[in-house]
């Protein structure tokens, strides 16, 4: 499991003061041309990278939470699901997905991004499209079983891959899209199911059939296409030409001096993760968002259906602007949090307005059915934004390399028990009030929003004592890490 960097050693002293002297002096106004040719590299990054993972992204949610659009569609009736086995078969997805997922933030840099991400793509595709052809519950739950164990690849793969190619500065705006294309693809997901609808019948097979046929065929599609376009490093990147690998080689120095690595793992990097409290800290929070997350985006159109009692076609197309507006509102706070580097923030005020939307649900049987509607808007204002802002916060806050992969991996993996849960809390049995599920989701919310004051506080003091240290200028060897005097935190 680990690598060692062969005689590079943790640095001394006079190593890290040169790490020092090179972030401090590599600054814009030094360099304004290298400035000006940076800002065109990323801005072809954007173009090149950015699309590609937020299109994997988007198939990814689109498959994994079609079931609740299929439920709607009959789904339930032809395999005679009975009981809580929908909800089962939703949380089966997990399992392996939360046990693949850690290993693969630890070798998907040493086997290539570009072979991971393709052939893992390929192998949930295959599953969802498996999903079209069930005949019954043990069906369905292999094929959920399978999709999870491969979709766990894809989100460390993507978060790291972005940590290759950006620095830390400009990796918050682009985890952003992530969670974007997440929120987008529940709204294509609406979209799709729709338009779906006027299949039902085609060569005998209902509509949820034709769902899970067509977004897994698609989803094969697109990991051929990956294969060839996603590039293993900058070095032999087709879109970069010989003055732009230069440039990304002089941010790649950059980062690696700052970070302390260049993306060897050894165990010792491992161990800071685990006894680090903030890691702990943000994989519980993470349990918690991705809790809210999970099953507000595939329980929503069972919502809409059962609880609201909406029509099967009305549950479809209302689900499209309440996903679209939690898209917008992720993307415009990520640009915001990345702007000004003001991780918390971003983090502490979407959640009482999710507080707010959970409440009206749980209080609301004299209600109307529009002003629960809107209180689906509200939850969407934080859903994403609480998930992806809190993952930002750790990785911008990890070094070196092998930390902040061990941490992002644990966040990730364990992370999604949220997922096993999400899929408990809104039993069919208790349509149309669904209390659990809207009482343990504000529950989260709230649990989240106080321990984000206590990573502040967790922040500011090891910030505090790192100013104490960097008046003291060092008077031992120093093991690099965020911990180090010339790491600074982002609060």
């Amino acid at each position: 499991m680990s690598v060692h960097r062969g005689s590079e050693e943790l640095p001394t002293k006079p190593e890290v003061d040169s790490q020092l002297q090179q972030v401090e002096t590599a600054t814009p106004v030094e360099d304004a041309d290298f400035k000006r040719r940076e800002a065109l590299v990323v801005a072809k990054l954007d173009l090149y990278i950015c699309p590609i993972l937020i299109m994997l992204q988007l198939i990814s949610f689109l498959d994994r939470g079609n079931i609740g659009f299929a439920a709607t569609q009959g789904m339930i009736t032809d395999l005679d699901l009975v009981g809580v086995q929908l909800n089962t078969a939703i949380s089966l997805f997990y399992p392996l997905y939360i046990l693949s997922e850690f290993p693969a933030a630890l070798i998907v840099k040493r086997v290539g991004f570009d072979r991971v991400i393709p052939a893992a793509a390929a192998c949930w595709g295959l599953a969802c499209l498996g999903n079209g052809f069930a005949n019954n519950f043990g069906d369905l739950a292999a094929c959920r079983l399978l999709m999870g164990m491969f979709e766990g690849c894809l989100m460390p793969s993507l978060t790291l891959m972005l940590a290759n190619w950006y620095k830390r500065e400009e990796i918050g705006l682009r985890i952003s899209y992530l969670y974007i294309a997440s929120a987008i693809s529940s709204a294509f997901s609406g979209l799709i199911a729709f338009a779906i609808l006027f299949m039902d019948g085609k060569g005998g097979y209902p509509g949820w059939r034709w769902l899970y046929i067509i977004e897994g065929s698609v989803t094969v599609a697109v990991a051929g296409i990956c294969y060839f376009i996603i590039p293993s490093t900058y070095t032999t990147a087709y879109f970069l030409n010989e003055d732009d690998r230069a440039v990304m080689r002089k941010r790649a120095e950059l980062t690696e001096s700052y970070s302390g690595g260049k993306g060897h793992y050894s165990r010792a990097e491992f161990i800071m993760a685990i006894k680090d409290v903030k890691t702990w800290l943000h994989t519980f929070i993470q349990i918690m968002c991705l809790t809210i997350l999970y099953g507000f985006s595939v329980f929503l159109p069972i919502i809409l259906r059962f609880g609201f009692n909406f029509s099967v076609e009305q549950s479809q197309y209302l689900s499209i602007p309440v996903f679209f507006w939690g898209s917008v509102v992720y993307a415009v706070c990520g640009y915001l949090s990345d702007r000004f580097s003001r991780r918390f923030l971003a983090c502490i005020v979407s959640a009482p307005i999710g507080m707010v939307g959970y409440s009206m649900l749980l209080g609301g049987e004299h209600l109307s059915v529009g002003v629960k509607y809107f209180a689906c808007f509200l939850i969407a204002t934080c859903a994403w934004m609480m998930a992806g802002a809190n993952l930002a916060w750790l990785s911008t806050n990890s070094a070196p390399d092998g930390k902040r992969a061990a941490s992002l991996g644990l966040a990730l993996a364990l992370g999604n028990i949220g997922g096993i849960i999400s899929g408990q809390i809104y039993p069919q049995t208790m349509a149309p009030a669904y209390t659990l599920g809207h009482a343990w989701s504000l529950g989260a919310i709230c649990i989240s929003f106080c321990l984000w004051w206590v990573l502040r506080y967790i922040y500011y003091r090891r910030e505090s004592l790192k100013n104490q240290s960097r008046e003291a200028r060092y008077s031992t060897e120093v093991e690099f890490s965020d911990r180090a005097p010339i790491y600074k935190y982002q609060h």
